[in-house]
């Protein structure tokens, strides 16, 4: 237990990452670990794309960050040249991208459309614990690591530009290498800031 909860604090999103190659049986290591996470009715909707081709990092960082800057300018906002370029920086020079995705394929059908939305909160769920499994065995191997939400806002550029199936919907993006930066702890909530006891406001005292 001791080193389960030390991985886990030793854990950090890490933006800045050397040139070196990350061994490919380390990265299946990782995507191994992610495959054990719990998922509702043992669905296991995760699926995860490797992307280690530098032109196809580029092309995919480039589309994401046209598509952000669309949509800023449809939000009547100015884009920030410099952002675009650290967008597409961030992405293009990954040493290893991981993209995320979910499927509805093992999850239950229902006609109305509360629990079919229920549903697939569920599998949202699984993916983010499959995606958790990644990070700590990444971060157990001595990987950095960082997980963006980018690509849950242009998931049809993402799809396109992976020839992803209409029936795999693309989330998030995990960066996998090794630390170019040594952050400090973030701030982190008291335990009482976020925990109760049998109703709410009751606050949970330890």
């Amino acid at each position: 237990m001791p080193g389960v909860i030390e991985t886990i604090q030793k854990r950090r999103s890490i933006r800045n990452f050397l040139a070196h190659k990350v061994p490919p049986e380390i990265v299946l290591e990782c995507l191994a670990a992610a495959g054990w996470a719990p998922s509702a009715h043992n669905s296991q909707p995760w699926r995860f794309i490797v992307i280690c081709d530098p032109a196809l990092q580029q092309k995919l960082a480039r589309a994401m960050a046209e598509a952000w800057a669309a949509d800023l300018t449809r939000d009547g906002l100015t884009v920030d040249e410099e952002k675009r370029m650290e967008r597409i920086e961030r992405f293009a020079k990954a040493p290893v991208l991981i993209l995320g995705c979910l499927t509805m394929e093992g999850l239950r059908k229902f006609p109305d459309a509360e629990r079919a939305g229920v549903e697939r909160d569920l599998a949202v769920q699984s993916l983010g614990a499959g995606i958790q499994n990644l990070l700590l065995a990444a971060t157990a191997a001595k990987l950095a690591s960082c997980w963006f939400c980018a690509p849950g806002f242009c998931k049809e550029t993402v799809r396109i530009i992976l020839n992803i199936p209409a029936e795999v919907e693309p989330h998030a993006l995990v960066i996998l290498g090794y630390t170019g930066e040594t952050p400090s702890s973030p701030p982190k909530k008291a335990i009482s800031d976020y925990c109760f006891i049998n109703l709410w406001g009751k606050k949970l005292k330890i």
